[in-house]
Protein backbone atom coordinates (compact mmCIF):
# COMPACT_ATOMS: atom_id res chain seq x y z
CA UNK A 1 0.00 0.00 0.00
CA UNK A 2 1.53 3.62 -0.96
CA UNK A 3 0.71 6.45 1.07
CA UNK A 4 -0.98 9.09 -0.83
CA UNK A 5 0.99 12.04 -2.00
CA UNK A 6 3.76 8.88 -2.73
CA UNK A 7 4.96 6.99 -5.32
CA UNK A 8 6.28 3.29 -4.28
CA UNK A 9 10.10 4.07 -4.77
CA UNK A 10 9.84 1.07 -6.73
CA UNK A 11 8.14 2.43 -9.15
CA UNK A 12 10.50 5.60 -9.37
CA UNK A 13 12.82 5.22 -12.79
CA UNK A 14 14.84 8.55 -12.06
CA UNK A 15 13.49 11.37 -9.51
CA UNK A 16 13.54 14.72 -10.92
CA UNK A 17 12.66 17.85 -9.23
CA UNK A 18 11.71 20.42 -12.03
CA UNK A 19 8.53 20.16 -14.08
CA UNK A 20 8.55 22.05 -16.73
CA UNK A 21 5.61 21.84 -19.27
CA UNK A 22 3.38 23.16 -22.08
CA UNK A 23 0.18 24.99 -22.53
CA UNK A 24 -2.00 24.42 -25.34
CA UNK A 25 -2.44 20.90 -26.54
CA UNK A 26 -1.19 19.40 -22.86
CA UNK A 27 -2.82 21.36 -20.16
CA UNK A 28 -5.92 21.80 -22.66
CA UNK A 29 -7.84 19.58 -24.77
CA UNK A 30 -6.18 18.82 -28.15
CA UNK A 31 -5.51 22.57 -30.57
CA UNK A 32 -5.49 20.32 -34.08
CA UNK A 33 -8.78 19.01 -32.88
CA UNK A 34 -10.30 22.88 -32.44
CA UNK A 35 -8.42 24.10 -35.40
CA UNK A 36 -10.08 21.23 -37.51
CA UNK A 37 -13.58 22.40 -36.45
CA UNK A 38 -12.95 25.38 -37.43
CA UNK A 39 -12.38 24.64 -41.02
CA UNK A 40 -15.04 22.75 -41.02
CA UNK A 41 -17.41 26.17 -39.63
CA UNK A 42 -15.52 28.26 -42.22
CA UNK A 43 -15.95 25.48 -44.89
CA UNK A 44 -11.95 25.39 -46.01
CA UNK A 45 -11.05 21.51 -46.09
CA UNK A 46 -8.47 21.24 -43.20
CA UNK A 47 -6.56 18.42 -45.69
CA UNK A 48 -6.00 21.47 -48.27
CA UNK A 49 -4.88 23.80 -45.53
CA UNK A 50 -2.47 21.42 -43.89
CA UNK A 51 -1.31 21.07 -47.38
CA UNK A 52 -0.81 25.23 -47.95
CA UNK A 53 0.85 25.09 -44.85
CA UNK A 54 4.02 23.07 -45.70
CA UNK A 55 4.14 24.30 -48.87
CA UNK A 56 3.45 28.21 -48.47
CA UNK A 57 6.21 29.47 -46.20
CA UNK A 58 3.77 33.10 -45.61
CA UNK A 59 1.77 30.55 -43.31
CA UNK A 60 4.53 29.81 -41.11
CA UNK A 61 6.29 33.08 -41.52
CA UNK A 62 3.02 34.72 -39.72
CA UNK A 63 2.76 32.28 -37.09
CA UNK A 64 6.22 32.60 -36.23
CA UNK A 65 6.06 36.31 -35.90
CA UNK A 66 2.43 35.85 -34.07
CA UNK A 67 4.43 33.48 -31.48
CA UNK A 68 7.89 35.99 -30.72
CA UNK A 69 5.18 38.74 -30.31
CA UNK A 70 6.50 40.78 -33.34
CA UNK A 71 3.01 41.14 -34.86
CA UNK A 72 0.20 42.21 -33.06
CA UNK A 73 -3.00 39.77 -33.49
CA UNK A 74 -5.08 42.34 -35.11
CA UNK A 75 -2.28 42.45 -37.83
CA UNK A 76 -1.96 38.81 -37.68
CA UNK A 77 -5.59 37.80 -38.27
CA UNK A 78 -6.09 40.81 -40.71
CA UNK A 79 -2.74 38.71 -43.25
CA UNK A 80 -3.78 35.16 -42.07
CA UNK A 81 -7.54 35.66 -42.91
CA UNK A 82 -6.70 36.98 -46.49
CA UNK A 83 -4.49 33.56 -46.71
CA UNK A 84 -7.32 31.74 -45.57
CA UNK A 85 -9.87 33.39 -47.11
CA UNK A 86 -12.32 34.14 -44.19
CA UNK A 87 -12.97 37.26 -42.28
CA UNK A 88 -10.72 38.15 -40.21
CA UNK A 89 -12.54 39.63 -36.93
CA UNK A 90 -12.36 36.93 -34.54
CA UNK A 91 -10.17 34.44 -36.27
CA UNK A 92 -8.12 33.51 -33.46
CA UNK A 93 -10.45 33.11 -31.00
CA UNK A 94 -12.45 31.35 -33.38
CA UNK A 95 -9.71 28.90 -33.96
CA UNK A 96 -9.15 27.94 -30.63
CA UNK A 97 -13.28 27.83 -29.83
CA UNK A 98 -12.94 24.32 -29.25
CA UNK A 99 -10.37 24.66 -26.59
CA UNK A 100 -10.65 24.29 -22.94
CA UNK A 101 -8.79 22.88 -19.99
CA UNK A 102 -7.65 19.40 -19.63
CA UNK A 103 -8.86 19.15 -15.42
CA UNK A 104 -6.55 16.22 -15.44
CA UNK A 105 -3.07 17.40 -16.46
CA UNK A 106 -3.91 20.47 -14.89
CA UNK A 107 -4.70 18.65 -11.43
CA UNK A 108 -1.37 17.17 -11.89
CA UNK A 109 0.88 20.40 -12.28
CA UNK A 110 -0.94 21.69 -8.93
CA UNK A 111 -0.17 18.62 -7.01
CA UNK A 112 3.03 18.28 -8.37
CA UNK A 113 3.74 22.11 -7.44
CA UNK A 114 2.25 21.34 -3.88
CA UNK A 115 4.24 18.58 -3.41
CA UNK A 116 7.20 20.69 -3.42
CA UNK A 117 8.17 19.99 -7.43
CA UNK A 118 9.55 23.46 -9.05
CA UNK A 119 7.54 23.69 -11.77
CA UNK A 120 7.18 26.49 -14.63
CA UNK A 121 5.12 27.24 -18.06
CA UNK A 122 7.09 26.94 -21.25
CA UNK A 123 4.83 28.01 -24.23
CA UNK A 124 4.53 29.31 -27.45
CA UNK A 125 1.53 31.51 -27.45
CA UNK A 126 -1.14 32.74 -29.99
CA UNK A 127 -1.65 36.31 -28.19
CA UNK A 128 -0.64 36.29 -24.30
CA UNK A 129 -4.26 37.64 -23.56
CA UNK A 130 -5.69 33.73 -23.71
CA UNK A 131 -4.00 32.19 -20.69
CA UNK A 132 -5.91 31.73 -17.50
CA UNK A 133 -3.00 34.04 -15.35
CA UNK A 134 -5.10 34.14 -12.11
CA UNK A 135 -4.14 30.43 -12.10
CA UNK A 136 -0.49 30.76 -12.73
CA UNK A 137 0.87 31.56 -8.77
CA UNK A 138 -1.08 28.14 -7.52
CA UNK A 139 0.75 26.24 -10.77
CA UNK A 140 3.69 27.35 -11.19
CA UNK A 141 7.02 28.93 -9.60
CA UNK A 142 8.17 30.89 -13.24
CA UNK A 143 6.23 31.15 -16.13
CA UNK A 144 8.07 31.03 -20.39
CA UNK A 145 5.98 32.61 -22.67
CA UNK A 146 7.36 33.50 -26.27
CA UNK A 147 5.01 36.49 -27.30
CA UNK A 148 6.68 37.64 -23.74
CA UNK A 149 10.55 36.79 -24.67
CA UNK A 150 10.70 37.52 -28.22
CA UNK A 151 11.78 34.17 -28.81
CA UNK A 152 9.58 30.64 -29.20
CA UNK A 153 10.44 27.10 -29.17
CA UNK A 154 12.55 24.97 -30.06
CA UNK A 155 14.86 27.66 -29.21
CA UNK A 156 17.34 26.40 -26.51
CA UNK A 157 17.06 29.45 -24.67
CA UNK A 158 13.40 28.91 -24.17
CA UNK A 159 14.01 25.69 -22.11
CA UNK A 160 17.10 27.13 -19.82
CA UNK A 161 14.62 30.28 -19.15
CA UNK A 162 12.34 27.77 -18.03
CA UNK A 163 14.60 25.84 -15.61
CA UNK A 164 15.87 29.33 -14.20
CA UNK A 165 12.90 30.73 -13.08
CA UNK A 166 11.72 27.09 -11.81
CA UNK A 167 14.95 27.74 -9.46
CA UNK A 168 16.65 24.28 -10.85
CA UNK A 169 19.21 22.56 -12.78
CA UNK A 170 17.93 21.86 -16.52
CA UNK A 171 19.19 18.23 -15.56
CA UNK A 172 16.86 18.25 -12.94
CA UNK A 173 13.80 18.54 -14.90
CA UNK A 174 11.13 17.16 -16.87
CA UNK A 175 9.48 18.25 -20.35
CA UNK A 176 6.58 17.85 -21.61
CA UNK A 177 5.05 18.86 -25.02
CA UNK A 178 2.77 17.49 -27.64
CA UNK A 179 4.97 18.49 -30.16
CA UNK A 180 7.93 15.78 -30.54
CA UNK A 181 9.79 18.44 -32.48
CA UNK A 182 10.12 21.04 -29.18
CA UNK A 183 10.96 17.81 -27.06
CA UNK A 184 14.68 17.84 -28.84
CA UNK A 185 16.21 20.91 -27.23
CA UNK A 186 14.81 19.98 -23.69
CA UNK A 187 16.60 16.43 -24.06
CA UNK A 188 20.28 18.26 -25.18
CA UNK A 189 20.13 20.36 -22.03
CA UNK A 190 19.65 17.06 -20.05
CA UNK A 191 16.13 17.47 -19.36
CA UNK A 192 14.00 13.64 -19.00
CA UNK A 193 11.66 14.26 -21.69
CA UNK A 194 7.53 12.99 -21.92
CA UNK A 195 5.64 13.49 -25.71
CA UNK A 196 2.23 13.92 -24.52
CA UNK A 197 -0.44 12.64 -25.86
CA UNK A 198 -2.88 12.14 -23.35
CA UNK A 199 -3.56 12.08 -19.68
CA UNK A 200 -3.81 8.50 -19.17
CA UNK A 201 -0.63 8.16 -20.67
CA UNK A 202 1.63 11.39 -19.30
CA UNK A 203 0.88 11.27 -15.64
CA UNK A 204 1.90 7.74 -15.11
CA UNK A 205 5.48 8.68 -16.48
CA UNK A 206 5.49 11.82 -14.55
CA UNK A 207 4.91 10.07 -11.08
CA UNK A 208 7.38 7.78 -11.74
CA UNK A 209 10.04 10.48 -12.71
CA UNK A 210 9.16 13.35 -10.37
CA UNK A 211 8.23 10.36 -7.58
CA UNK A 212 5.10 12.20 -6.39
CA UNK A 213 1.57 10.70 -6.56
CA UNK A 214 -0.10 13.20 -9.28
CA UNK A 215 -3.83 11.53 -8.79
CA UNK A 216 -6.39 10.90 -6.20
CA UNK A 217 -5.42 8.04 -4.59
CA UNK A 218 -7.82 4.91 -4.58
CA UNK A 219 -9.54 4.55 -1.01
CA UNK A 220 -7.03 1.42 -0.19
CA UNK A 221 -4.79 4.48 -0.57
CA UNK A 222 -3.02 3.41 -4.28
CA UNK A 223 -2.82 5.65 -6.86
Amino acid sequence: MTEPGIVNSTEVTNVRTGLLIDWGGVLTSNLFASFHAYCLRAEIDPRALSGRFKADPRFRELLIALEKGELEEPAFETRFAALLEVEPDGLIDGLFAGVGPDTAMVEAVRRAHEAGIRTALVSNSWGVHRYPHEQFDELFDGVVISGHEGMRKPSRRMYELGAERAGVEASACVYVDDLPFNLKPAEELGMATVHHTSAETTIPELEGLLGVALREPTPDGVV
